[in-house]
């Protein structure tokens, strides 16, 4: 089975670049996977569990890396095995355009054989199946890149305005009180002169 596609993603082709080689991240976009262990840069191990028709199988295998261009292209291959319900290996040959500092296509080539049980359910249902996981992964990918891209660097994120320090209202001084008499602000009080 093979299949090809495209897609345009709104972030930084390094940021891009960088998605593709993260384990985390490849995690949250393979339907059904349930872990991936970075046993090198290029060597990963994985446990992926999906239902293909009445099938449901979990694989454990492992994913490499080869033909690495950082940042424009690389070939993700894997193979895995699940049990009586066969095996199924195949990869993706991923390519990254700059459409602009922060845009970038990502063209795909995806290729997959299968075997065992799995290889009786008929071409038609595999190759449906097939479309189907690689477009979910694709946009879970494209959509984590978006978000990725909105995360400002570390250290350059924007500290808040520090507000003003309210200003110290003058204060008028109180007005002096004379014995048995109000008195109001700056009234004018007469002095009396001593004679000696």
């Amino acid at each position: 089975m093979k299949m090809s596609g495209s897609q345009v993603i709104q972030a930084p082709r390094k940021i891009v670049w960088h998605g593709l080689n993260d384990p985390k991240i490849l995690q949250q976009c393979i339907p059904g996977c349930e872990n991936i262990k970075s046993a090198s840069p290029t060597e990963m191990s994985a446990r992926v569990v999906l239902k293909v028709g009445p099938v449901k199988a979990a694989f454990t295998g492992e994913v490499s890396l080869t033909d690495i261009r950082a940042p424009e292209s690389y070939r993700i291959s894997g193979k895995g095995q699940g049990g009586l319900a066969g095996f199924a290996s195949g990869g993706a040959t991923v390519k990254l355009s700059e459409n602009s500092t922060s845009e970038t296509q990502m063209d795909y080539e995806v290729d997959a054989q299968i075997g065992g049980k799995l290889a009786m359910l008929g071409s038609r249902l595999i190759d449906s199946t097939a479309k189907s996981l690689a477009e979910q992964f694709f946009a879970k990918f494209a959509s984590l890149m978006v978000k990725q891209a909105q995360i400002p660097a570390a250290g350059s994120r924007a500290k808040p305005a520090k507000k003003p320090a309210a200003s110290a209202k003058a204060k008028k001084p109180a007005p002096k009180k004379l014995a048995g008499r109000k008195t109001v602000a700056n009234e004018k009080v007469p002095v009396k002169s001593r004679k000696s």
